[in-house]
This record gives structure tokens, sequence and C-alpha cells, in this order.
């Protein structure tokens, strides 16, 4: 009895020490699993997906009070003289401030692929949103986000193969993409397009040399003036989006583009009409089309790199170019619609960077207003639409131009810039009927002759960013 009992606790103790080892036994592989689990997720994220940023601030001080946005980073035009009874410039004050708006985060998705499609993304955003001037509480705001396929070495004639990529989302531009390398942040507006936006382009590499782009762009953030406003309605009730056309050619450190857009707009869908002695409301046609030609040059050669472009912006004002349209005609038609005429700017500029640790940048600027190409009805601001900034229309400036030196020092992720821009512009007292600036002393009537008087605002800028 005894003996038997004695085999029944050593039974029972053996089954209770060897209970933990069973059970990190039958827990072993769940562990396992759990390690190659989370060992599968960290190879994902660093296979496919990579954030980036950074932390950036701007101390900024201008001599002149001008049209600006973003907390009054970035800089377009400076005002006119604004003369009170005393003979006292109004615009003519000095301003300074900083601030750290536009650090900004991002999202590479990367490395996916199905067949033969590569798919890729980003998602990027900043902190500019949510201010008046420079007060407020700035919030994330969508800067870019779209995804991307792609299908490379597909045949071609001979040896040679084709890549095609096709983005849908919102990106730059594809007349705003090439810019100069400021460490402003208008990036060379408004001699320079600036400008993103939901669009579905197109990229075809032929062979080594050659890449065609095709793009369909709508408006969101960047909007065209007219009568109601700048506001996406006119495209939305125009029908047709934005159409880009281009054509790239690399060689060496050579590259060349070129490329047009086509803006086909509805400013009005209704308009008032007399009939019977009534005013009656009624739908109308009217539609303003315009064509916006542009070239890009650029070199690169070991730490130095020169680029250069120019445009004919027609009614761009929603690439941040000066320009607009007005109204040319009113239709006997029973609809009662609209004929328009774009005015035309050429902005040209030139850039010319050397260095990679230390680097000097100078930036050259030109824009001249072209006026259109019919008279319009009128110059009221009734009947004659231009960008605003600010709400300042800049219909009265004839020409403008910018001069840009940089100094940035890279240390590492770290980087200084400072930098000097003087951005001078031409107004004009008086237009003529196709939107051009009269020439000083040009006679207008009655005895009244047209003046054009320059002002000028001096900006120095530093700049502080780390990468990550």
């Amino acid at each position: 009895m005894k003996t038997r009992t004695f085999l029944l606790l050593a039974m029972c103790a053996s089954l209770m020490l060897s209970a933990p080892a069973a059970s990190h036994a039958a827990d072993a592989p769940d562990s396992s699993e759990k390690r190659e689990r989370k060992s599968n997720v960290k190879e994902e994220l660093k296979s496919h997906f990579n954030i980036y940023g950074f932390i950036r601030n701007y101390f900024t001080f201008d001599s002149r009070e001008s049209a600006s946005g973003t907390g009054n980073l970035f800089y377009y035009l400076p005002f006119d003289h604004d003369y009170n009874e005393l003979g006292e410039d109004l615009n003519a004050s000095p301003s300074f401030r900083f601030l750290s708006i536009t650090s900004r985060v991002g999202l590479d998705v990367l490395g996916y692929r199905i067949g033969r499609t590569d798919i890729s993304a980003k998602v990027e955003t900043d902190f500019y949103a949510g201010l008046n001037g420079s007060t407020g509480t700035a919030t994330l705001r969508l800067r870019q986000a779209y995804m991307k396929l792609g299908w490379k070495e597909l045949p071609m004639c001979g040896d040679n193969t084709a890549s095609v990529s096709l983005l849908m989302g919102q990106a730059w531009h594809p007349m705003a993409a090439d810019q100069p390398e400021v460490i402003s942040l208008a990036t060379g507006a408004p001699f320079n397009p600036f400008n993103r936006s939901p669009q579905v382009t197109m990229d075809a590499d032929l062979g080594k040399h050659f890449t065609i782009t095709g793009s369909l762009i709508y408006q969101m953030q960047y909007t065209t003036a007219g009568p109601a406003g700048n506001t996406a309605n006119y495209m939305k009730y125009g029908i047709l989006p934005e159409v880009y056309a281009g054509l790239t050619y690399r060689a060496g450190g050579f590259l060349v583009k070129g490329g047009v857009s086509l803006l086909s707009i509805k400013p009005r869908r209704t308009g008032d009409m007399t009939v019977d002695g009534q005013t009656v409301t009624r739908k109308v046609s009217d539609r303003m089309t315009s064509l916006s030609p542009f070239l890009y040059l650029q070199y690169r050669h070991k730490l130095l790199s020169v680029k250069a472009k120019t445009v004919l912006g027609s009614a761009a004002d929603h690439l941040n170019l000066i320009g607009g349209y007005g109204i040319i005609g009113m239709s006997a038609a029973e609809d009662g619609h609209y004929d328009y005429a774009a005015t035309r700017s050429s902005s040209t500029w030139v850039s010319v960077a050397y260095g990679k640790k230390v680097q000097g940048v100078l930036m050259a600027g030109y824009i001249n207003n072209l006026g259109a190409g019919e008279d319009f009805i009128g110059t009221n601001a009734d009947s004659y639409y231009f960008f605003n900034k600010d709400s300042y229309s800049f219909r009265n400036m004839a020409q403008a131009f910018r001069i840009v030196p940089t100094v940035v020092w890279n240390i590492g992720k770290f980087t200084l810039g400072l930098e000097y821009e003087m951005t001078a512009a031409q107004y004009g007292s008086h237009l003529n009927l196709n939107g051009t600036v009269m020439a000083d002393r040009a006679d207008v009537s009655n005895g009244v002759t047209a003046t054009r008087n320059w002002v000028a605002n001096h900006r120095i800028q530093l700049m502080t960013r780390f990468n990550f």
C-alpha cells in the first residue's frame, strides 16, 4: 500500500514538474510564428515603405508690402505705390517673420509588382494651411498624393525598348516640375510656373533619348480667375480638363523639354437677358480657350548645373503666372453668350548653381505683359478679369525682373541657406484696349498723359533645414 501511494505521489510530482516544460514546448511554435510574422512585417516596411521629410525654418525680411501667401513666405510681386494725401507711400513698409510651417513629411511606397506592372505611390503633406497672413494655427494639408503604374522593356523597332508610366493623383503640373535651384518657397514664381493639381499623366521613354508626356489635369488649390472670383467651377462646368502634351530629349548632360497646355473653361453658366421687357436668367454657352507653350533647357556637369525656362502664358493665372482674360464681344445670339480673349505674358528665367557642400546659386528672371490679341470691350473690373494675389490685381503691371544670389551650406543632413532676392515691377497708370500698359508719356485723351513707375522689394531670407 505504501509502495502504491509512493508511486502515485511520484507520478503526480513528475506531471507537475513536466507541465511547464510541456507548456513551453507547446508555445514554442506560436512564438516562432510571431517572430517570423514580425520579421516579415519589418522586411515589408524596409523593402516597400520609405518615410522622408524635413524640419524647415524661414527667417524673412521684406523692405516693402508685397503680394505673398503661405504666411507671407510664398513671395510674388511688390505692390505699386499707394500715396496718401501727404505724399507718403503706404506700401513702403518693412516687415519680418519666421515660421516653420513648410516642414514636410512624406511616404514613398515602392517595389510592388503584379505580373509585368510595377506599382508605386506617394503621399506628402506639410503644415501651411490654416494661416491668415502670418497669424493662425498651422494645420496639415495635402501636398502630393498619387499612385503610379509602370511597364518596362516594351519592345520597339530594332534593339530599342520603351518604358511607360501612368500617374494618377495630385502631383506637380508638368510645366512647373522643372524649377530654379533657389531656397525660396515660391521657387521662382511668377517667373516660373507653380502648380500641383489632380491629374492623369502618361510618360513614355522611347529608347535612350526621347520621352513623350501627355496629361489631363483638373484644378483644385490653384484655380482660374473669372466673374465669380477664383474657383474650379469654370473647369467643372466647362467639362474639359486642362490638356498637356510635351516632348523631352536627353543626351549626355543635356536635357531639352518643350510642351504646350490647352485650357478651355466656361466662365459663366447663366446670364441675364431682357425678354419682352422682363429680365430673364438663361443658360449661356460661354467658353474661353487658351494655349500656353514653354521651353526648358538644362545642362549638368559634375558640380555645375545650368537651367533656363521660357513660358508664353495665356490666361495662366492658375499656374501662378501673370495673366487673365477679358470680354471682347457679347453675342447677339439667343443665349447672349460672351466672347473672350486671353491675356499673355512672357516669363523667362535662368539659374546657375555650382558646388555641393558649399553651393552658390544665381537666378535671374524677367516678365513682360503682352496683352491680348484683340481689344476688350472695357478695362474695368466688371469686364476684365486678371489674376490677383492678396486681393490685388496685376493688370497694370507692364514688366518685372528678379535677381537672386544664394549661398547654401550642406552639412550632412543639415542645410543652411542665405538668400537675397530683389524683385522690381513696373506699373502703368493706363491700359490700352488689348490689356497692354500704355507707354510712359503716351497721350491718353484731353491732355492726360500716361505714366509708368518702378517699385522694388528687397528680401533677405535665412533658411535652416534638417532632413530625415
